[in-house]
């Protein structure tokens, strides 16, 4: 007798969709029967799956979690992991595996920001509905249809994220605070030992709760925003590399220069030029007004 009934597709994905997409390996359903024990280990697949009614355990890097209806669990394959329905109450999945371009670095960023293989999200309707279309558009392998594949994987994938940070308020007030004022005062003189004395927080602690939680380092996340003004003026305006620089927040030109070549991988004037010589004079005398009023 069949300990569960199943649907369920399999894919083998292009090796254009190998190199270039997140691709599914295979998605479906299934109805467990009586409890048995399904154990995996060494495969090269993430797991996503949700529970749609009933209960039962998993186990996975060296715990043992009971899951029910509602809850959600995402697995790094290459580990071992095991999962078993209750004999009283079996539980329905839907799941899908997946693979490709970027999803090791998903799943580590995922981890790095402190969340969970398991959560229980507010809703599970939004997961089982990008979960079914990823089992209809994969029914058929075309080009379009790998490309489809990819954008709701990429989507799964932001849910999760999203979905993290509704259930649980991962993200501590104080942490909030020195977000909202890197955002604002990002091209001010900010070091961490200012953020430190003006928070009242401990350096270190601040540094190793702000990349858990934003999956950036602090550092890292002042430079974007001011490379990410610098190449608005750069593009925008006249203004000289000197002003830009000093702008932007950043000590002198000679670095300015520095760390947008290391971002960008080319110079502030080489990029100016490049840009600059893509518009008409119309569109850059508008487009200078623009930026002049932010």
């Amino acid at each position: 007798m069949a300990k569960s009934q199943s649907e369920r597709v399999l894919v083998t994905p292009s090796p254009y969709a190998k190199s270039h997409y997140l691709y599914v390996q295979e998605a479906g359903s299934l109805q467990s029967l009586e409890p048995h024990i399904s154990s995996r280990r060494n495969l090269n697949s993430y797991l996503f799956f949700v529970v749609l009614s009933g209960r039962g355990t998993l186990t996975y890097e060296n715990q043992a979690k009971e899951l029910q209806c509602g809850d959600c669990a995402f697995l790094d394959c290459r580990k071992p992991y095991a999962h078993e329905s209750s004999q009283k109450e079996p539980w329905r999945l839907t799941w899908v595996h997946f693979n490709g371009a970027d999803a090791a670095h998903f799943y580590e960023s995922y981890l790095e920001q402190g969340h969970s293989f398991f959560f229980r999200p507010v809703s599970i309707l939004p997961f089982v509905e990008t979960i079914s279309q990823l089992y209809e558009v994969s029914r058929d392998r075309t080009f379009l249809n790998e490309l489809q594949a990819h954008r709701l994987l990429t989507d799964l994938i932001a849910k999760i994220y999203t979905q993290q940070e509704e259930t649980c308020d991962t993200v501590p007030a104080k942490l909030k605070q020195i977000h909202e004022y890197i955002r604002v005062h990002y091209a001010e003189k900010l070091t961490l030992d200012e953020l430190s004395d003006l928070f009242f927080i401990s350096k270190y602690h601040m540094s190793r709760e702000y990349r858990q939680v934003y999956g950036i380092t602090l550092v890292s996340d002042i430079t974007q925003r001011r490379i990410a003004h610098a190449k608005s003026a750069l593009r925008f305006s006249d203004y000289p590399i000197e002003s830009i620089a000093e702008e932007c927040g950043f000590p002198d030109s000679a670095y300015f220069i520095h760390v947008f070549k290391r971002a960008e991988g080319i110079t502030p004037l080489k990029y100016r030029k490049r840009w600059q010589s893509l518009h008409s004079p119309a569109l850059k005398q508008s487009a200078r007004q623009t930026f002049q009023r932010l």
